[in-house]
């Protein structure tokens, strides 16, 4: 469709109902997207011209719900894609030129024959777009040139994985535009985890993109690393009445790398007492029973860490069935109790170089304080150490929450999220 038709048909609302399904909104607040689509289309035509054959595409943020520090165990998790995208707005040109714009970026060009890993491209959003159409040509398809003009609302430093959904967007456009639409969801996250691994440096797992890919609810079981199992769950969390609240604590992620490598380094220590590579292939009652031996090898931080993840990982599956029951009350009691084994086991939510800044800590003892009494629910989000906050609010009650977390943490620190039905998807 010529950019110019795509911008009328925006306007009019022809598309209104799917972006209210989208973004899981009604339709007042549709036209904030709507405007947001043709200002994305303007951008485009600005750089790559107005008469052009345009797609439009999104890839949603995700929130991690269950399966704190999991993955990298090849354990269980549980996982949402949210109503916060990147879009883009993209073209078919005739040559090998690949040009992707990112708003409030530089633009990345490269030739489609030019596929190699490029180390001097390491943690640049190139390297990610390099690796993709690499994967994808690995497999057989032919990928030409295409002109891109990308925006994001997914909130940086969040936990909700804006480069997971930028690697989803860029493979749903090449599986769209190139492959005929053949490779399925979990497989574009595969290519976009493999992108990451390689071409861009970082040893990720496959959660965030596989939540950002396949979208709603979904569960992922790692135990067979080259075949993770993963399901999507159906669960309508507006029609128990609540929100999901992302709350940032405004803690820096800076100097805390050994904090958050430490944690896959002592369960993967625990693992070696045993002869194994991570603790799910390890059986939780031989842990047990070598508790003493395991302590005195490992360290007590150690043990602990594993006690948290063989919870964890079981807690996951009654996660998922409380979803799969509709028992929203006892979802909500699993959720505080991760919270409460992250704390105390885990041991994620300040770090021990830094005690006097726990703003995760306080964020958790507020929300224990305002939310009990009005049958909310809580945990730490992601990594941890820093960051944000996962909280299940009560609709009437979500503005006086927001508003007394936001006397102590700051105006804008309580961000209302939907869980979305949709990961990436062609809009238009």
């Amino acid at each position: 469709m010529l950019s110019a038709k795509a911008k009328d048909l925006i306007e009019q609302g022809k598309y209104d109902e799917n972006l209210s399904y989208l973004y899981v909104c009604d339709f007042q607040k549709v036209a904030q997207y709507r405007k947001r689509l043709i200002r994305a289309v303007e951008s485009f035509e600005k750089l790559f011209g107005s008469a052009r054959d345009i797609n439009i595409f999104s890839a949603p943020g995700r929130t991690e719900v269950g399966g704190n520090h999991t993955d990298h165990q090849r354990g269980r998790v549980l996982a949402a894609s949210v109503n916060l995208d990147v879009i883009a707005v993209v073209a078919v040109n005739e040559g090998n030129r690949i040009q992707v714009k990112s708003e409030g970026y530089p633009m990345d060009a490269l030739n489609a024959a030019d596929l190699d890993v490029n180390e001097t491209e390491y943690n640049t959003s190139i390297a990610l777009i390099r690796g993709i159409v690499a994967q994808f040509n690995g497999l057989g398809y032919k990928i030409g040139g295409f002109d891109a003009y990308t925006t994001s609302n997914v909130l940086s430093g969040s936990g909700l994985s804006s480069s997971a959904a930028f690697e989803v967007l860029i493979g749903t456009m090449v599986n769209d535009l190139y492959c005929g639409g053949k490779e399925s969801a979990l497989k574009i996250a595969q290519i976009g985890q493999y992108a990451e691994n390689i071409y861009f440096g970082k040893p990720c797992g496959l959660m965030d993109q596989a939540a950002s890919s396949v979208g709603g609810f979904i569960t992922i079981d790692f135990k067979d690393r080259a075949l993770p199992k993963v399901q999507q769950i159906h669960f309508d969390l507006a029609k128990y009445g609540y929100a999901l609240c992302i709350i940032d604590t405004k803690g820096s992620h800076s100097d805390l790398t050994p904090d958050y490598a430490a944690i896959p380094a002592e369960m993967k220590a625990v693992a070696a007492f045993f002869g194994k590579e991570v603790l799910s292939e390890i059986d939780e009652t031989e842990f047990f029973a070598s508790l003493a031996r395991v302590r005195e090898k490992a360290g007590d931080r150690a043990v602990l860490r594993a006690i948290h993840f063989f919870a964890e990982n079981e807690r996951v599956l009654k996660e998922v069935s409380a979803l799969k029951s509709n028992d929203f009350d006892e979802f909500k009691r699993l959720i505080i109790e991760s919270g409460y084994s992250s704390f105390m086991y885990l041991q994620d939510v300040f770090s021990p170089s830094h005690v006097q800044e726990q703003g995760v800590s306080l964020t958790l003892a507020l929300c224990q304080k305002f939310l009990d009494s009005e049958g909310g629910a809580y945990r730490v989000h992601g990594g941890g150490f820093a960051g944000t906050v996962q909280s299940f609010v009560p609709v009437d009650f979500l503005d006086e929450f927001t508003a007394k977390m936001e006397a102590v943490l700051g105006e804008g620190s309580c961000h209302t999220l939907s869980v979305r039905p949709v990961g990436g998807t062609k809009i238009l």
